[in-house]
């Protein structure tokens, strides 16, 4: 099977972008870029991960002067160094510095103190995936990260203002389905409530083809260990490319004024099946395919697969809790701005609670996480008070139930 070149399959047979979605703006808008990131210090949580590297990388174009990166995952932080250090013309500043931590843990706060003050911070430390949506661990976990140590770090920052903050959002928290859009939507509404501050912004925006944990991702892995495909053949996705992915946080970064929620301009027509891109996949691989009818059968033909044998494929419908069919950047009751960029809109009727609104269903979150017997329908019954048009679809199945 050949060796695809990724980047070139996501612009080819994706995107169809030969050039970034939003590289007219990032045009017009260069010497505001230059002036507000130049020389700058600057913070980014979740630096690890397909879109806080890619933010990273574009950032690095206007030569900050100071870098600190955060996330979880050690082995992340190393690729991520060692991307930047060996690329040819890449940018690094000389302050630089990775520590591998948890942005809720006591550590961090020390280390935030020690090397503050940041013009600007990012935070892309997030549960993303509706797959981490099972049973009530799963969920407190995913409210943890993405609602209180959201809040924890805003209470910190009152007393140390960066000049720009961002929080990346998720198309999934408009008109929210599942757990994960529910708790970034509550996480926007959270960050909105320190917006009036210092500078808030966040976007929401599309699949990132080809991120770490994410469906193609997998196919990578899944052909290095010759197992199937599984793919569903109902399901479309607005997609950008990693690249352009940092570029719209950026962008919403250092443009958006505080309380902005940016999206990108994409239209019905750039709405991709999973099923075309898993057989243009191959294609390109110039491998051809079984289509399986069960997992059981998919698996059996991968056992035995030989060198240019048809690669199963299982393609099935899609039936998981809080899985949507399609995406939505914004709802009916959005005030939204299409003509202040070429490439992207913006919602400015973001939701501005005071915090001790807010504080009263956080804490009755938090009792309820904090007590001895609860269950998933409790914790998702209390997000649907924090956040109303939450609309949960439960099937009482998950992705952890598949291949």
């Amino acid at each position: 099977m050949n060796l695809i070149d990724i980047p070139n399959f996501i612009r080819t047979h994706i995107t169809k972008r030969d050039q970034s979605f939003f590289q007219s703006d990032i045009e017009t808008n260069n010497q505001t870029l230059w002036n507000e990131i130049n020389n700058k210090s600057i913070l980014v949580i979740g630096g690890a991960g397909t879109i806080g590297s890619s933010f990273i990388k574009a950032i690095l174009k206007f030569e900050p002067q100071k870098l600190i990166v955060v996330d979880t995952n050690e082995n992340g932080l190393t690729e991520l160094t060692r991307t930047l250090r060996s690329q040819v013309g890449q940018y690094v500043p000389e302050i630089y510095l990775t520590y591998p931590m948890n942005f809720g843990d006591p550590v961090f706060k020390k280390m935030f103190l020690e090397h503050q003050p940041f013009d600007i911070i990012a935070n892309f430390a997030a549960h993303k995936h509706v797959r981490s949506e099972k049973d009530k661990f799963s969920i407190e976990a995913m409210i943890d990260n993405n609602v209180f140590k959201a809040k924890n770090f805003l209470d910190l920052l009152l007393k140390h203002k960066p000049k720009h903050f961002f929080c990346v959002s998720t198309d999934k928290a408009a008109n929210p389905v599942n757990v994960m859009g529910a708790t970034k939507k509550l996480m926007e509404e959270v960050i909105m409530a320190y917006s009036n501050d210092f500078k808030i912004t966040t976007a929401r925006f599309a699949n990132v083809a080809f991120s770490n944990g994410s469906l193609l991702a997998g196919y990578i892995e899944r052909l290095f260990q010759k197992q199937p495909i599984s793919c569903p053949r109902d399901v479309k996705r607005f997609f950008v490319s990693p690249e352009e992915s940092g570029h719209i946080c950026m962008l919403a970064c250092i443009l958006g004024n505080s309380g902005d929620v940016f999206f990108p301009k994409l239209n019905n027509h750039q709405l991709v099946s999973f099923k075309d891109i898993t057989e243009r996949f191959f294609k390109v691989s110039n491998r051809s395919v079984i289509h399986c009818e069960s997992e059981k059968e998919a698996k059996k033909l991968a056992s035995n697969l030989k060198y240019n044998d048809p690669y199963p494929i299982y393609y099935f419908n899609s039936n998981t809790s809080g899985e949507k069919l399609y995406e939505e950047f914004y709802t009916k009751n959005d005030t939204v701005e299409l003509e202040l960029f070429l490439s992207l809109g913006v919602i400015k009727n973001a939701k501005r609670s005071s915090l001790e609104n807010l504080e009263k269903s956080l804490d009755e979150l938090k009792a309820t996480m904090n007590s001895v017997s609860y269950d998933k329908s409790e914790l998702v019954k209390l997000l649907k008070v924090c956040v109303p048009d939450f609309e949960h679809i439960e099937t009482g199945k998950n992705l952890d139930q598949k291949m």
